[in-house]
């Protein structure tokens, strides 16, 4: 289990395709960890690209930590991590919450990024948007222990399903998550979104309560292109290999 101290903290990162020249890193979303990616969507990056996939804090097999999940902090932790992997530049795509982190980045380090993909990011004003967070993440655990079973042929054992279940308890109830997602309410107002000049890759799901959301950031990012694809906010697990194509072929041109 690869881990790497990233500002104090040990952060579980895994890696593809090392000498490949140029990086791809992918960011989850809340409660959710990088076993979105690796089983399906990384291997198709890993054809082209070094792709780089981490645990966020108390996330995963990360280490647990009870307040900095705003926006600023989740994305000075990416920062860092770069740094401590020797990362200067990369081509970076999130998903859900790890969308507003990816999108957050290239706002704020636009020197540390190539392309941007942004994946079903919400609108974190919209009450509703937020709770769909909540909502996928069972359907998330169901899909993570599912594919554990293909992977190690191994069927998960029940202290494991406890042990995870805890840690999503811990981030609910025992974190500031909640607060500091509802505290960047006011995100996609920031005035230098409109003069992000990146390459910038939106797809939503075309049954997606986000949707919107996509639409939004479309009209905002001049030279962003908007993709809807079959499904709801879920799509990296129910289109992980169209999504996976979508993206290569996106950071390969």
């Amino acid at each position: 289990m690869p881990v790497i101290k990233v500002n104090n903290r040990n952060v579980h990162f895994q890696e593809l395709n090392q000498e490949a020249a140029e990086t791809v890193l992918l960011v989850h979303g809340m409660f959710s960890n990088l076993s979105v990616y690796y089983f399906n969507i990384a291997p198709i990056l890993a054809q082209h690209f070094h792709v780089v996939m981490y645990d966020l804090k108390s996330h995963g097999m990360s280490e647990r930590a009870l307040d900095g999940y705003d926006l600023t902090t989740m994305t000075d932790d990416l920062h860092a991590l770069m740094d401590a992997l020797n990362i200067n530049r990369v081509h970076l795509a999130g998903y859900s919450f790890g969308g507003l982190i990816a999108l957050k980045m290239a706002l704020r380090f636009p020197d540390k990024l190539k392309k941007l993909a942004i994946i079903e990011a919400p609108d974190p004003s919209d009450e509703k948007a937020r709770g769909i967070i909540d909502d996928y993440s069972r359907e998330f655990l169901e899909h993570y222990i599912e594919n554990f079973t293909d992977t190690t042929k191994v069927k998960m054992g029940k202290r494991q399903m406890e042990r995870n279940h805890r840690m999503y308890e811990y981030l609910f109830y025992q974190t500031s998550i909640k607060n500091d997602m509802e505290a960047e309410k006011n995100f996609l107002n920031d005035p230098v979104i409109p003069v992000l000049k990146k390459d910038t890759l939106l797809l939503y799901g075309s049954n997606s309560n986000c949707l919107g959301t996509g639409k939004q950031l479309n009209n905002m990012i001049k030279g962003s292109e908007l993709v809807s694809v079959n499904g709801d906010h879920n799509i990296p697990i129910q289109e992980p290999v169209l999504i996976g194509n979508m993206i290569n072929t996106f950071f390969m041109n």
